[in-house]
């Protein structure tokens, strides 16, 4: 099942479907064909690849009275890693233009620092000259949206503002904002956005917020209440990884090994609490940093 903020990044996504064109162009300096209509397709690739195997969001962008396709965005929300998709992020892409018959962008987004890096790396396909460089949207490039004017203009941007910023020291500005915006969206993206922005916020910003509306705050959206309690389980669950992920570290490290950065950013994403209980153990016992990963031993 996907997690609360996967999503929740998703519906951002079809809620808005200039977001996709508005990103690339404004905070990854990519250019943009001029069109007059954004509309999200069905991101069923199934011809080819199994059902539960589909884009996130996929964005036409289309000119004229004749709808004609300008261009494609494939939307990926990534937040943590997935060997599969250097196999089938280049799918995605090819896919799409053919069906479409226009240029693709293949838009990977994420708020984890961490998974910039690793979705920004080149995609060798094997085929001569045809290697596919993801355009990669982390938290450094999303807007520190503080201004009412800009978050009514553009309430998804604001929304995506607070889950990217929304722990740092600017949260309750980019809160205040979302209120300015919040009483001109329809009920239904009120409350979704507003759980959003709540959850995402550091505990001073919420507690701000949480005054400025009057009393206490409950999850309104259905959207929300169906992955609230899973949400609170995963925090709970990245916490765990977290702590033991640094405690295999600090272990191979007070005993004077090497700690090469491959080895370090196999540590940190591992998403697995049984791998980090292992490698934790051999921490205390192998010569080589290296050896944390051997298939045999305990």
């Amino acid at each position: 099942m996907p997690s609360v903020t996967h999503e929740a990044l998703v519906e951002l996504f079809k809620h808005r479907p200039t977001l996709a064109a508005e990103l690339l162009q404004d905070a990854l300096g990519q250019p943009v064909p001029a069109f007059t209509e954004a509309r999200v397709e069905s991101s069923d690739l199934a011809e080819i690849i199994p059902s539960d195997r589909r884009a996130d969001v996929i964005v036409v962008l289309l000119v004229g009275e004749q709808e004609r396709p300008a261009m494609a965005i494939v939307v990926e929300v990534q937040l943590g890693v997935d060997l599969d998709k250097p196999y089938v992020w280049p799918v995605y892409v090819t896919q799409t233009r053919a069906r479409h018959r226009c240029p693709t962008r293949l838009l990977a987004v994420t708020i984890d620092p961490k998974m910039t890096r690793w979705c920004s790396q080149p995609i060798d396909t094997g085929h001569p000259g045809w290697i596919l460089v993801p355009l990669v949207l982390g938290p450094q490039g999303v807007p520190v949206v503080t201004d009412a004017e800009q978050a009514k203009a553009a309430p998804e941007v604001v929304v995506l503002s607070a889950m990217a910023h929304g722990q740092e020291e600017v949260g309750e500005a980019i809160g205040v904002a979302f209120l300015a915006a919040a009483a001109e969206l329809d009920e239904e993206r009120r409350a979704l956005y507003g759980d959003l922005v709540l959850s995402s916020l550091n505990e001073a910003a919420r507690r701000t917020l949480e005054a400025m509306m009057k009393g206490g705050y409950e999850f309104q959206s259905e959207f929300a209440r169906s992955y609230v309690a899973k949400g609170r389980e995963e925090g709970m669950r990245e916490g765990t990884l977290k702590t033991k992920a640094q405690a295999v570290l600090v272990v191979l490290e007070a005993r004077g090994l090497e700690v090469p950065a491959d080895v370090r950013e196999r540590v940190i994403v591992s998403t697995d609490v049984a791998e980090l209980d292992r490698w934790l153990r051999r921490a205390a016992v192998v010569s080589d940093a290296k050896e944390l990963f051997a298939t045999n031993g305990s």
